[in-house]
């Protein structure tokens, strides 16, 4: 196995306060209740869609498609990354292996 560095690559890291905002404006732009949202997505109750607003949690990325589908946006117009980390950026170290097989 042979492995060689490739450089240095910063990675998004999703703003999940300023998601959530997006969500409900996206949400509410569209017209679309919380209570629809809740019907659609088969859900009991709200809650998991106050937590999504609220920046508590994120959608799984089945419910982020149809989120998207429903408010007629991409997936990328929902989501808000934070281009600059304050506290510490993360990073990855990029590499390239070669010289090994993988079975399932």
């Amino acid at each position: 196995m042979n492995v060689r560095a490739v450089g240095v690559t910063r990675v998004p890291v999703i703003d999940l306060r300023a998601t959530g905002q997006n969500i409900k404006n996206l949400r509410t732009a569209a017209g679309v209740s919380v209570r629809d949202l809740q019907m659609i997505l088969g859900f009991t109750n709200p809650q998991a869609i106050y937590k999504w607003q609220n920046g508590d949690c994120m959608p799984t990325i089945d419910n982020l498609v149809i989120l998207a589908a429903v408010l007629g946006v991409t997936v990328d117009e929902i989501l808000v990354t934070d281009e600059d980390p304050a506290d510490g950026e993360v990073i990855i170290k990029g590499s390239v292996i070669t010289g090994i097989s993988v079975q399932w």
